[in-house]
């Protein structure tokens, strides 16, 4: 991507999150809709400070601007009640962030005028920045999508949704030695991407498209969320705190189901890809299409080693759509060399989050790369995500009985 296309997107970003505080109610804009995220007043300013303390701060050597607001959108701050209390209105929040915006782009305009950096190298800054705010814009959509999930919109389905069987079209990957991770020399490659490793799978089947609306409803009918078989005892705790759907799933008065999105509701279309889930539901969902026999027989949530190893053989080409819960806690790869400044480094690094992977509609497409991580408590359900499911390989010809 050429320097004149990362700084496009970069502006793209700037205006569309500015666009989305803009055009939402003062009060919102400091309010929790979804607890485990910050309000988007916040998550605004955490993007405003990012980009400057990259670019003025460490390439600059100039604190002026990010020392004073440090104590509400630096390092390790907590966005409590306190910091959110101490945020600023929303039109000197936009007023700020304009200025700051215009200023940080002229810069990066004219690489010419800044001094040497290891992040100027390979456009290694607009790749970090646009990944940073990349993430920050989509929990702000994410907060925003929540908002509406308070509505009740008295919404009448037009096409209701239907149920489909769980897909069999599976991919094959053969067993071998594969590498995952980025390459060292990728200047998007964020610090959990690195070192590359050389891992050795096992042969497996792996579906070419995310679970589906059609497929999840199928589990719906057939009584997997009662059917305690199919739930860990974690997930079960879960089940008895949480409504019996996807997040942003509900029903008309006929009580057919619809989805409640950005920008009201909506039909569910059976094909598309299923999002809302926590990890908790992609497991139960798998349990349950392990049972139906056949080739879905030993269904499982895969390993990110999998979807990133099956997207780099072109065994699956349609993911983007929903984050994809996998089915490992999100870790450090051997040889992981955590970066100096800690506004680089991973924070997540423990049993408690799991890896998702693909991104979203909402995603920006260098987190639609084939090494890019993410994560989320598996309790989350915000986070537009769905999941994928592996299974044993294929007999093969040359196999022996």
């Amino acid at each position: 991507m050429s320097r004149h296309e990362l700084l496009s997107h970069l502006n793209g970003l700037h205006q569309m999150m500015s666009h989305l505080l803009e055009a939402s109610d003062e009060a919102d804009c400091y309010r929790c809709f979804e607890p485990a995220l910050p309000p988007i007043a916040w998550l605004f300013g955490r993007a405003v400070y990012l980009e400057t303390y990259w670019l003025r701060e460490v390439i600059l050597g100039d604190d002026s601007m990010t020392a004073r607001v440090r104590h509400l959108f630096g390092h390790n701050i907590t966005p409590d009640e306190v910091v959110i209390q101490q945020l600023p209105p929303k039109e000197h929040l936009l007023n700020w962030a304009l200025e700051l915006q215009e200023q940080n782009l002229t810069l990066l305009a004219n690489p010419a005028q800044l001094p040497q950096h290891k992040l100027m190298k390979g456009e290694r800054l607009l790749f970090r920045l646009q990944l940073e705010e990349g993430e920050l814009c989509e929990a702000i959509i994410a907060q925003l999508t929540a908002s509406r999930l308070t509505a009740s919109p008295g919404y009448q389905v037009q096409t209701p949704l239907t149920a489909l069987p769980p897909s069999e079209a599976h991919a094959d990957v053969h067993k071998g030695h594969y590498r995952i991770g980025a390459k060292h020399e990728d200047p998007s490659a964020r610090d959990n991407e690195l070192p590359p490793n050389i891992v050795e799978l096992h042969a497996f089947r792996i579906d070419t498209q995310p679970v589906s609306n059609g497929a999840f409803l199928g589990f719906i009918e057939a009584g997997g969320y009662d059917n305690d078989e199919f739930w860990s005892e974690g997930g079960k705790a879960w089940r008895s705190n949480n409504p019996k759907r996807p997040h942003h799933w509900r029903k008309d008065l006929a009580g057919n189901w619809y989805g409640l999105g950005l920008n009201g509701p909506f039909d569910l279309i059976a094909e598309d890809a299923l999002t809302g889930i926590s990890h908790h539901e992609a497991t139960a969902y798998a349990n349950w299409v392990s049972t139906l026999g056949g080739q879905l027989a030993g269904a499982v949530v895969q390993h990110e080693y999998q979807w990133e190893i099956a997207v780099r053989a072109r065994a699956i080409t349609e993911f983007g759509r929903v984050w994809e819960w996998c089915s490992n806690p999100f870790h450090r790869y051997d040889g992981y060399l955590e970066p100096e400044d800690p506004e680089a480094a991973t924070q997540s690094f423990d049993d408690g989050h799991f890896s998702l992977r693909g991104g979203s509609l909402h995603s920006q497409k260098m987190q639609r790369r084939s090494s890019h991580r993410h994560h989320a408590l598996p309790e989350d359900r915000f986070r537009f995500s769905g999941t994928r499911l592996v299974f044993p390989g294929s007999q093969m010809a040359w196999h022996k009985s």
